[in-house]
């Protein structure tokens, strides 16, 4: 990371005094600072405590005689590699996302064309509040980048998320975000994962086994081999990939308009498990047991087919990869589903019982048959992890001989 370079504006906020310990830590590593001191900021840190750790100048003032007689928010907003914001106040993160500049720290963040990573820190009221979360989405959709917030005691005395995150945390996803290097740098890829759920009325549905481990695995190796990774998450219990970002849904319509919403994109990763079919319609109350005990009749409709919409659409990703998990015929079936689904490869593998009646959907290894226009390639039995670095090299192979 040595040689590498952030602009780090720093908003008004009790939290502002980590920013003095996250500077350090950055220099323990040859990471150089330049700051960005908003007026609420020197509130909590002086502008000399900033000055002697960076070794420069600090920059507050949007109206400076001389930094702006030479385009000074021009020239911070492109002179680093990343620019960080931490903490990231609500303000601050209103006026981006709805490209407001009316100080230096805006309107440096508006001129900027490189990376921006934020670390929020506020009430945990104002984290949960409807515009807050409104203007994070809208952020994360312009791939702006979030570290935090974090669970805790406020200096206010509440206790929930709001807390900014630990200076390390930052500089862990301040190098994550600087180590844009790897054979898929430069790419970015759109992942699915998990099941979606249908529902039946308030407290049913209809779904499926599937963990979302596997789609979990690829995401984090196509981000490890430097993809712009966004991962579309249906119902899971796992831990977000580092450098991914993560958006979650519940039904597959919604997987489809997210899918929709995260194009264009280089390569899709269709690994998730969607339901073909859902409930006509949805109860609002919860379907009772009838006391002569007839089974109440659902009618069932197809759900949108996301892997041939994006493959067969005007947006259709350079590489389109679907999955087919199977019981019988598992190939012959994954050569029909290519073919059907107009995807360039298909990704089966075998999800019926195992030799003592167990699923092996949920599981943590997997052994698949990657098909191509070129034939099938049988994998050996293999964790999921390696499976996820196996198709990311392969990805990158495929693109690397169609540049």
């Amino acid at each position: 990371m040595r040689g590498k370079s952030i602009l780090l504006i720093i908003c008004g906020g009790i939290a502002a005094y980590k920013s003095l310990d996250l500077v350090r830590r950055l220099a323990e590593r040859g990471i150089k600072t330049r700051a960005i001191l908003t007026k609420a900021g020197a509130e909590f840190v002086t502008p000399l405590s900033l000055s002697a750790l960076t070794g420069e100048k600090i920059s507050s003032d949007l109206f400076s005689l001389t930094d702006e007689a030479e385009m000074g928010h021009i020239q911070l907003s492109r002179s680093a590699d990343l620019v960080v914001v931490a903490p990231a106040t609500a303000d601050l993160m209103a006026k981006m996302a709805n490209g407001l500049a009316n100080d230096l720290a805006s309107t440096t963040l508006l001129a900027t064309d490189k990376p921006v990573l934020m670390a929020p820190a506020m009430n945990v009221r104002m984290w949960e509040s409807a515009s807050v979360r409104r203007n994070r989405a809208i952020l994360e959709k312009d791939g702006v980048l979030f570290v935090g917030p974090n669970d805790g005691e406020m200096a206010c005395g509440e206790f929930g998320p709001g807390r900014m995150a630990e200076p390390l945390e930052i500089v862990a996803a301040i190098e994550q975000a600087l180590a844009v290097t790897g054979p898929l740098a430069g790419i970015k890829a759109l992942v699915t994962a998990g099941p979606t759920r249908e529902p039946v009325d308030p407290v049913r549905f209809l779904a499926n086994h599937s963990s979302g481990k596997q789609g979990y695995a690829i995401a984090a190796a196509l981000a490890r081999a430097g993809a712009q990774t966004t991962l579309i998450s249906g119902p899971v219990a796992l831990v977000p990939p580092d450098g991914v970002k993560l958006q979650r849904v519940t039904t597959a319509r919604e997987m489809l308009a997210a899918c929709q919403a995260a194009l264009p994109a280089d390569v899709l990763v269709m690994a998730a498990a969607v339901a073909d079919w859902r409930p006509d319609i949805a109860a609002n109350s919860k379907i009772k047991k009838s006391t002569d005990r007839v089974v109440p009749l659902i009618k069932l409709v197809e759900n949108p087919d996301i892997l041939a919409t994006i493959a067969q659409s005007a947006q259709r990703p350079r590489l389109v990869i679907g999955f087919a998990a199977e019981t019988d015929d598992v190939v012959a079936n994954a050569v029909a589903k290519r073919g059907r689904k107009g995807a360039d490869w298909i990704i089966a593998n075998d999800v019926s019982a195992n030799e003592i009646g167990e699923s092996v959907m949920g599981g943590d290894r997997n052994r698949i048959h990657l098909i191509s226009e070129t034939g099938t390639e049988n994998w050996p039995d293999m964790t999921k992890t390696e499976v996820g670095a196996q198709l990311a090299a392969r990805i990158a192979e495929k693109l690397k001989g169609a540049a």
